[in-house]
């Protein structure tokens, strides 16, 4: 998974969690994407039954928020359908 952003990127926090789960994380990051991917970086070495993650993403600052699937094993982030 690639979390590479720009260097003049400033980071925000965001408040993450996985959509069937309560565990959020504060996340400090460039983008939405990349603090969905941290997030789910995060959790890497558990067991998941499923083969993708939903993931929804709030600014701390704004409240807006953001849902992305993220395929576990290809690493592919997408907008949730």
């Amino acid at each position: 998974m690639n979390r590479s952003s720009p260097p003049s990127s400033p980071r925000r926090d965001f408040r993450v969690h996985a959509r069937n789960s309560h565990h959020a994380r504060l996340i400090s990051e460039a983008s939405f994407e990349a603090a969905a991917v941290a997030y789910v970086e995060e959790f890497a070495d558990l067991a998941w039954d499923e083969a993708a993650m939903r993931v929804v993403v709030r600014d701390v600052a704004s409240g807006r928020e953001h849902c992305f699937t993220i395929d576990l094993e290809a690493g592919e982030t997408a907008p949730c359908p």
